[in-house]
Parts: C-alpha cells; sequence; structure tokens
C-alpha cells in the first residue's frame, strides 16, 4: 500500500479534507467523502478507508457494518495538497444504496 504523508495535507477550517475514491481495477469514481487525520491514521493501520461523517460528527469505518469495505492501494495527494485520491478495491457496491457507485446515470 502507497500512504500520503499526512503532514502535507492542508486541512480546511474544520480539519477535514475531501477525498476522491477511485476503483483500481474499473478506474471508476466510486464516492467521494472527506477524511481527518484521525480517519486518515486508521485508514492506513486498518488498510481500509475510514472517513469522517460529517452529518454524524464522527468516524466512520466504510462498510463496516455492511460488509462493504474499501480495501486501500494507494493514496495520492493533489497539486495543491487539499485533495486526495484513494485508490482502492471494493468488497461490494461503494454507494449506500447498493449501487456500485455513487454517480450512477439516473433514467
Amino acid at each position: 500500500m502507497n500512504y500520503l504523508d499526512i503532514s502535507a495535507v492542508k486541512f480546511d477550517q474544520f480539519g477535514l479534507v475531501p477525498v476522491v475514491v477511485q476503483d483500481e481495477n474499473t478506474k471508476d469514481v466510486l464516492m467521494v467523502a472527506y477524511a481527518n487525520q484521525e480517519s486518515l491514521a486508521m485508514t492506513e493501520e486498518l488498510g481500509q478507508m475510514v472517513f469522517y461523517s460529517r452529518s454524524r460528527s464522527e468516524l466512520w469505518h466504510k462498510g463496516a457494518t455492511s460488509g462493504n469495505t474499501l480495501s486501500v492501494k494507494a493514496i495520492m495527494i493533489d497539486c495543491d495538497s487539499d485533495t486526495l485520491l484513494a485508490t482502492v478495491v471494493p468488497n461490494g457496491p461503494a454507494c449506500h444504496r447498493g449501487t456500485t457507485t455513487c454517480f450512477e446515470v439516473q433514467p
């Protein structure tokens, strides 16, 4: 796994950074979520994505209850150091609605 130097990340005024999550194999964008320093440290420790839920104001281990975890392959930082790209291997659908991605085409 390839992880980033957390000290290089420019977190916003709330201590958060957006994370674009991409399937390593298909290259599909699965979802966008937020992380803080603690969730990134836990992600590195577990090898699975852990985010920060803005609506619940708590850490969110993606798939902890559904089993639809995201195994991390790499986390990269963008050129402005204020957005992350996580490449993952999903274990099931990424979206809470049961779809592969949160960006499914709507009829």
